[in-house]
């Protein structure tokens, strides 16, 4: 019973970042292969180095996830055929989309920085040894943003880990979580540690849909545009007589 939740889990977060994914590449005007990769690059990119940074070879995106993969590139391409069919409504709707693709993408890096976290606990228990927090709370942060990070990079944008509203520390913060919560507090405990792991999932997508509704923003060092723009407006006009 418990398995079959965390599967179904999971299955909720492959096809919330395969959405993702295609939508992003959808809005960048990708072709239909380009949708499929990075929607799978969005999907498995960050498990794929984790599983790398582990010692986890080959990754399990290549040994375990068939179905995964299967399921992330049906989405994917249903989402490519529903914009285009409906190409018209969807470009007058587009910051609705847009929008609604942010709490997706929220749900997805909830349950992936989760499950990224367990994969480093059963990964090191099968070998005897203990995870660490430092390792399980960055390589789930990973798990949950990599592959966002690689599809952005392929697109030559500034990864969004970087820049959107507390992204990359939401699935921080939702990963030190869960780390807590299941190898230390409830560790042994299958059902408390189910429930955690909901809990955090459930963590991760208010701190995601708080910084996006109250535009929470991490301090930067030097606004340039609004710096040049207070420039701008400093000017003294120079009139020609």
């Amino acid at each position: 019973m418990i398995d079959a939740i965390l599967l179904s889990i999971e299955i909720i977060g492959v096809i919330s970042f395969a959405v993702a994914g295609a939508i992003v590449a959808i809005d960048k005007e990708t072709d239909l292969f380009g949708v499929v990769f990075l929607s799978l690059m969005t999907c498995f990119g960050g498990g794929i180095i984790r599983d790398i940074t582990i010692g986890r070879n080959p990754p399990a995106f290549f040994r375990e996830l068939a179905y995964q993969v299967v399921i992330a590139t049906a989405v994917a391409l249903t989402v490519f055929i529903l914009a285009s069919v409906f190409k018209r409504h969807y470009v007058k709707r587009e910051q609705l989309v847009l929008s609604v693709n942010n709490y997706i993408d929220a749900l997805a890096i909830g349950i992936f920085s989760v499950s990224g976290v367990g994969t480093c606990l059963d990964f090191f228990a099968s070998r005897g040894e203990s995870a660490g927090f430092l390792v399980c709370a960055v390589l789930g942060m990973m798990s949950a943003v990599g592959g966002g990070m690689i599809r952005d990079l392929i697109l030559r944008d500034i990864p969004f880990i970087l820049r959107k509203r507390v992204y990359a520390l939401a699935a921080l913060i939702g990963a030190s979580l869960y780390y807590l919560l299941a190898a230390v507090i409830f560790r042994g405990n299958e059902v408390m540690q189910m429930i955690s792991e909901i809990f955090c999932i459930a963590v991760v997508v208010v701190i995601r849909v708080l910084a996006t509704k109250l535009k929470w923003n991490l301090p930067k060092a030097i606004r340039f545009s609004e710096l040049r723009e207070e420039e701008a407006d400093e000017k003294p006009e120079i009139t020609v007589k």
